[in-house]
């Protein structure tokens, strides 16, 4: 009788010790548990941003309408794991290689080193890769030269519309002759945007007076010695600078030059105009095409990146006044929107 009990009482000790065991052995790896409950529940996807600023912010709002338009929707059935690499690409890298690591159903990277983080961190992981706010594709090797894809990556193109700003700049400002254009040269989409400005500029009877930096460290000085040599400033997407757009508004302003933007969020921060594009229907129209890939219904490896819509007019008639610049009322009547006062984020 002794014996029977003292089975049963080593069986129910080792039956314990068991599931003890089982509960240590997830122990600071809440995420796996986490992940996979996910899995089950919906879909969980990583969104790495390069930057934190206003149109890649609207990019991923965009993105997140986009899904939620399509059925998926956060809080629902969609777990989302937000990472900045606040302009460094060693942190893209890192954030790319988490994702991949956490086996996210999809990568939404946003601008053009995190898709090429993400897409070198996923490429023989079958987890599919949408980028969006990417100026050259090619030149950033996501595509080939006639669109397709180059493996399971594709997204949207936020390429911008050069030769329209620059007949913006000719009619806004009559007897200019030189553009300043700050921008990082180690941004493919930033070099790229600048060649294609130095083959247009001719056209509209302007010289294009560029500055590449390294590191936003070189803003301060690049701006001060671009601001003395030119007749207005061009802002372009380059994260970098857009991150530091204050440092070169305060330059130029000093100088009584205009800024140019890129898109809308510049120009409500201080730039006088911009011939830009909508960041928050870029992201809706992303966040749409990453639906369809997360449904099944199309893939990655065979969906043609897409390209922003076309440009509109954007001014703000504080930024002018503030450098004493007069706008023509009856080109900027035509304009998108106009704002009448400078909002800082």
């Amino acid at each position: 009788m002794k014996k029977k009990v003292l089975a049963v009482i080593l069986t129910a000790v080792c039956t314990m010790g068991l599931m003890a065991g089982c509960g240590n052995s997830n122990v600071g790896n809440t995420n796996t548990q986490k992940n996979a409950s996910s899995a089950e529940d919906g879909y969980k996807i990583g969104i790495s941003q390069f930057a934190e600023h206003g149109s890649l912010d609207n990019c991923r709002e965009g993105f997140l309408e986009g899904l939620k338009e399509e059925g998926i929707e956060e809080g629902k059935n969609l777990t989302v794991d937000y990472q900045n690499a606040q302009t460094d690409t060693g942190t893209a890298s890192t954030i790319a290689d988490s994702f991949v690591s956490a086996k996210e159903d999809l990568i939404c990277a946003i601008a053009t080193p995190c898709a090429q983080s993400a897409y070198n961190s996923a490429m023989n992981a079958d987890i599919p890769v949408v980028y969006t706010a990417v100026s050259d594709p090619v030149a950033a090797k996501l595509a080939n030269e006639d669109g397709s894809c180059v493996g399971n990556v594709t997204g949207s193109s936020d390429v911008l519309p050069v030769e329209e700003q620059l007949k913006m700049i000719r009619a806004m400002l009559p007897d200019a002759k030189k553009i300043g254009i700050l921008y990082t040269t180690s941004e493919t989409n930033s070099c790229s945007t600048v060649k294609e400005y130095q083959e247009l500029a001719g056209k509209y009877d302007f010289e294009i007076v560029d500055t590449g930096i390294n590191t936003s460290a070189d803003i301060d000085m690049a701006a001060t010695d671009l601001v003395s040599k030119v007749d207005c400033l061009c802002n372009l997407t380059d994260n970098t600078v857009v991150n530091a757009l204050q440092t070169v508004l305060d330059k130029a302003n000093n100088a009584k030059i205009p800024v140019f933007g890129s898109e809308i969020e510049q120009v409500k921060s201080g730039c006088v105009a911009s011939m830009g594009i909508d960041y928050y229907q870029l992201g809706i129209e992303t966040g749409k095409m990453a639906a369809k890939i997360l449904k099944g219904e199309e893939k990655a490896s065979e969906t043609p990146y897409i390209t922003a819509s076309k440009a509109e007019l954007y001014v703000n008639t504080a930024a002018a006044d503030k450098i004493g610049m007069k706008l023509d009322a009856s080109y900027v009547k035509d304009a998108a929107q106009t704002f009448d006062e400078i909002t800082v984020k």
